[in-house]
């Protein structure tokens, strides 16, 4: 198999046509367009649907792309590394991040990753869909209790737990009258709280009175009184230690673990491994009081 021909199908690929590849690269279109059609020849496989105004990957050239991509890439950054003397990490870095944690810490990570390691280009899309890393050509995806994929690996680097908090001039009923919440989302929410406090397993009933759509404005608006909420412990636990929200005990609910996922069929590149080093040692206990200490420092 020709390796030039194989770069440039990925490059066509990646870019999703002849003429996008061409300009992004400054090779010439009727160059790729002829190495495409080689290395499709010598396989004996059509690689792409060619139509009248666009170019997709068929099953076969999906597969191909997808394990050959990432090989690619470690063997250019392996020579660039050769030539420039040392295996310091260069180049391009895409990572997705969820909402939340995006808005709470990720802007002082990326600043901090980029003092430190200032060759690396670093990309951040927060979104809290889930996303094709393949397809959209991200490196690492950060996510919550993510489902489980067989062309995934990657690590835990942070837990939390969610507890239901409220305005200590908030009393807590001591029957089953509903108490006022602030609750993310629409309607639909569920109108009993089931937890467990100081005397075991209980729960409240609630009457959902303000529906935010980010946990941070939940937070706020239980700050200001209005009702009790669920939220994660990282977002109150300096509000709980402050004494501005009393907690009224632990959501139950499974338990909430940040995963860095990266593609199995990928090597790890330098790039990625720098950032997960990183991400270890800003939480070096996974904690959640950690994460709570970095968002406040």
């Amino acid at each position: 198999m020709d390796l030039l021909a194989l770069v440039d199908f990925n490059l066509v690929a990646r870019h999703g046509g002849f003429g996008r590849a061409a300009r992004a690269t400054g090779r010439p279109k009727a160059t790729l367009s002829r190495r495409v059609a080689e290395l499709e020849s010598s396989l004996g496989l059509r690689l792409f649907e060619r139509g009248a105004r666009m170019l997709k990957l068929t099953q076969e050239g999906k597969a191909l792309h997808e394990r050959t991509s990432g090989l690619l890439n470690e063997i250019e950054q392996t020579a660039t590394a050769i030539a420039s003397g040392g295996d310091k990490p260069r180049g391009r870095l895409r990572i997705s991040a969820p909402m939340l944690f995006s808005q709470a810490a990720m802007g002082k990570l990326a600043a901090g990753f980029a003092l430190k390691y200032p060759e690396i280009r670093l990309e951040v899309t927060t979104e809290d869909r889930p996303v094709d890393m393949v397809e959209e050509g991200y490196d690492l995806v950060i996510r919550v209790n993510p489902d489980p994929d067989e062309s995934l690996i990657g690590r835990i680097f942070l837990h939390d737990r969610l507890v239901v908090v409220a305005s200590p001039d908030l009393a807590r009923p001591a029957d089953n009258t509903a108490v006022p919440a602030v609750v993310r989302g629409d309607s639909g929410q569920p109108t009993v709280w089931k937890m467990t406090d100081s005397s075991g397993k209980t729960s409240i009933a609630v009457e959902p009175v303000l529906y935010l759509s980010s946990l941070f404005m939940v937070r706020d608006a239980v700050r200001a009184g209005v009702g009790a909420a669920r939220l994660p412990l990282s977002l109150v636990s300096h509000d709980l230690t402050d004494g501005r929200l009393v907690s009224w005990g632990d959501l139950d609910a499974p338990p909430t673990a940040l995963w860095a996922l990266y593609p199995s069929r990928r090597l790890l590149s330098t790039r990625v491994s720098a950032f997960l080093d990183f991400l270890k040692q800003a939480f070096p206990d996974g904690a959640p009081e950690e994460l709570a200490s970095y968002i406040n420092s």
